[in-house]
């Protein structure tokens, strides 16, 4: 019992020494290097942290952080949203009666965007969205910061269509629908009666 008591002393004075001698040796500002620099994990001066959000860290190229979507880009295929492993993303999709305009690669758009929301809070980082969309209208940004007070926020909406045009544009494309089904009927029609 004496043997356990001492050594418990000793265990707890040799942590407690390497604790106060990093508390006062860090007194100076951390460097912020790269890390790709050979020195970057043999930083031994200076503070154990960085002074946050003064300092801050580079951020590397290959990060995997913020997700944005450019959206005159998008050609809502939904490819994205079917692949992320955890279904924090949202599209709700109304095909167009014609087409719409081009993305930057020269894709034609076909399907309007009512809905593209991200939530944040729920996703994992793991980039799939960005490497299956065709055009790369989804991208990782170097913004890892996002601090919010409410979780809610970390819901982002990219489409800012109003319901009203939401509701015109799935009319026009049933009406379009209702007009090819007509005429389809009436060609079906006039061939049984010229038969």
């Amino acid at each position: 019992m004496y043997k356990k008591a001492i050594n418990g002393f000793t265990t707890a004075m040799k942590g407690m020494s390497l604790t106060f001698r990093h508390l006062f040796a860090s007194n100076a500002k951390r460097k912020v290097i790269s890390v790709s620099d050979d020195n970057y994990f043999k930083q031994l001066e200076g503070t154990n942290t960085i002074q946050y959000p003064h300092q801050k860290l580079p951020v590397p190229e290959v990060g995997r952080y913020q997700l944005d979507v450019e959206m005159d880009d998008c050609i809502v295929c939904d490819l994205c949203a079917k692949i992320c492993p955890v279904d924090c993303i949202t599209i709700d999709s109304i095909k167009a009666t014609e087409a719409i305009g081009q993305t930057s690669d020269g894709t034609t758009k076909r399907i309007y965007a009512a809905k593209f929301d991200i939530d944040m809070a729920k996703c994992m980082y793991c980039g799939l969205c960005t490497i299956v969309c065709p055009t790369e209208c989804i991208v990782m940004t170097n913004q890892y910061d996002k601090s919010v007070f409410e979780l809610k926020n970390l819901n982002y909406e990219f489409v800012d269509m109003a319901p009203e045009v939401a509701a015109e544009k799935r009319q026009l494309l049933e009406n379009q629908l209702a007009e090819r089904q007509a005429a389809k009927l009436a060609a079906m029609n006039k061939k049984e009666g010229d038969a």
